[in-house]
């Protein structure tokens, strides 16, 4: 089986910008899970490409049905999770699958995928605020968005590895070594030694 690696941070953290950066430039066999959600597009995302946008109550028909591997309720207004159709076909069939999830997702994982690896991803200092402000963020959602912060931040012991996102190219080549080591070691691998 390939690695189920999580990949979690704060608001801000980078962690989309990360992700859609090593899968463009890595040669691994990873992909990143589509995770829904019930919240609005942002502007320039597409669904089935970033999200699927589903609306409320299919969410929870999927959650009734089963369908997610991890589900949370988000700033208290907006689901989101990651379906299983994401995850479990492509694990079988060789290919790494990253998660870009939230803390509560992130456990419930690792409750049903104990071997699952995951990274916490930060920013080198408090400009998680300023970084919600460029991506065009209102005051009222980065005030929302920072209370959580801090909530999660307090929650980075839980993972495996903590990455700071101080310079995009060398983060997504620590990132990339990281995911590299997750996956098993084949014959040919070590008689090429």
């Amino acid at each position: 089986m390939a690695p189920l690696i999580i990949i979690s941070g704060p608001s801000g953290s980078g962690k989309t910008t990360v992700v859609s950066e090593l899968l463009r430039t890595t040669h691994l066999p990873i992909r990143r899970a589509i995770t829904a959600t019930t919240r609005e597009p942002r502007v320039g995302e597409l669904g089935e490409r970033d999200y699927h946008f589903w609306m409320r109550d299919r969410f929870e028909r999927e959650i009734a049905a089963g369908g997610l591997i991890e589900y949370a309720l988000v700033h208290a207004r907006d689901y989101y999770g990651t379906p299983r159709s994401e995850v479990d076909l492509y694990l079988a069939q060789g290919t790494g699958v990253l998660l870009v999830i939230d803390v509560q997702g992130a456990e419930q994982v690792r409750r049903l995928h104990p071997e699952a690896f995951s990274i916490f991803l930060r920013v080198p200092s408090d400009s998680y605020a300023d970084r919600l402000r460029e991506r065009g963020d209102d005051e009222a959602a980065i005030t929302r968005r920072m209370t959580s912060a801090t909530r999660e931040l307090e929650r980075c012991g839980e993972y495996n590895y903590q990455l700071v996102n101080d310079r995009l190219p060398e983060t997504v080549a620590r990132l990339e070594d990281i995911i590299a080591r997750q996956f098993p070691v084949r014959s040919e691998d070590t008689n090429a030694r």
